[in-house]
């Protein structure tokens, strides 16, 4: 077994060291998922592996997903990759990159089950910012009252594309009216089919909870982000160009941290394919 792991913050993220190789072997494969169970994140430094590598990886950990082929961005070159860069030349809306400053997670306003996991590798590390930060809402939500977790369990949250790009963007800066009217409604928590562990679907994509007025639901959303967001549950990752992390992209909220167009930061990110909202409690 070439290949070994180590805890960076029991239950919420762990780095796995390992060659390009190792991402051949089914076993490898598994011993990731059985890691992702447990930790919700995970950190493969200087892996470098090509496009192609990391689809067929992506393929061993799941059916494949591309929730984003109709958003500038995608890869001509490797179907299913899409390219994560603020460089003009390759993203023409730069709102959905911006928005990522934030935290979210993929896929909320798609009417698709959002994606299981998501494998992202760094083809150029930013000198300045751009580190990405990982929050494991399973974590989180068990360490709620459980009065609380009952109440949050009958809720339902309208993801909306607004209200992920409102920081970044007016509406009507959205050039395409179908994009801007994305939205879809979701389950507060998801019960995961695999482990059965819940986890809360929250995130800045989060517009409003069906049946709250918006202040309230909205500060709800706030302070439950907030509460995943804290030390206890999340972790911080700096790139090194060849660097991929995958994680569990339903119960771990992430977010970029901010970074400028000319620092040249370049992510090619692929997806498995999740589940739909049936498995939520």
């Amino acid at each position: 077994m070439n290949w070994s792991s180590e805890i960076i913050k029991p239950g919420v993220g762990a780095v796995v060291h390992a060659d390009a190789a190792a991402t051949k072997d089914p076993a490898f494969a598994d011993y990731c998922l059985d890691l992702l169970y447990k930790q919700g994140a995970l950190i493969l430094p200087q892996i470098n592996l090509s496009d192609e590598e990391q689809l067929e990886f992506n393929d061993r950990l799941g059916a494949r997903v591309n929730f984003t082929d109709n958003i500038a961005g995608g890869n001509e070159a490797a179907k299913d990759v899409y390219t994560i860069t603020l460089d003009p030349k390759v993203n023409t809306e730069p709102e959905y990159v911006l928005g990522t400053f934030f935290w979210h997670i993929d896929g909320m306003c798609s009417p698709i089950a959002p994606p299981k996991y998501t494998v992202l590798s760094c083809r150029k590390a930013p000198d300045k910012g751009g580190q990405t930060e990982f929050a494991n809402t399973y974590a989180a939500f068990e360490a709620l009252p459980e009065d609380e977790q009952k109440f949050l369990e009958g809720l339902r949250v309208l993801h909306s594309v607004t209200a992920a790009v409102r920081a970044v963007a007016e509406p009507d800066e959205i050039k395409d009216a179908r994009k801007r009217g994305a939205q879809h409604e979701r389950p507060l928590v998801y019960t995961n089919p695999d482990s059965g562990r819940k986890c809360m679907l929250i995130g800045y994509s989060a517009d409003y909870i069906v049946g709250m007025s918006k202040p309230e639901g909205r500060a709800l959303i706030a302070r439950l982000t907030e509460w995943a967001a804290q030390p206890a549950f999340s972790v911080m990752h700096t790139w090194t160009e060849g660097d991929m992390a995958i994680w569990d992209n339903c119960g771990v909220l992430h977010r970029a941290r901010p970074y400028s167009s000319d620092t040249g930061r370049r992510m090619h990110r692929t997806s498995v394919a999740g589940v739909e909202d049936g498995a939520a409690a």
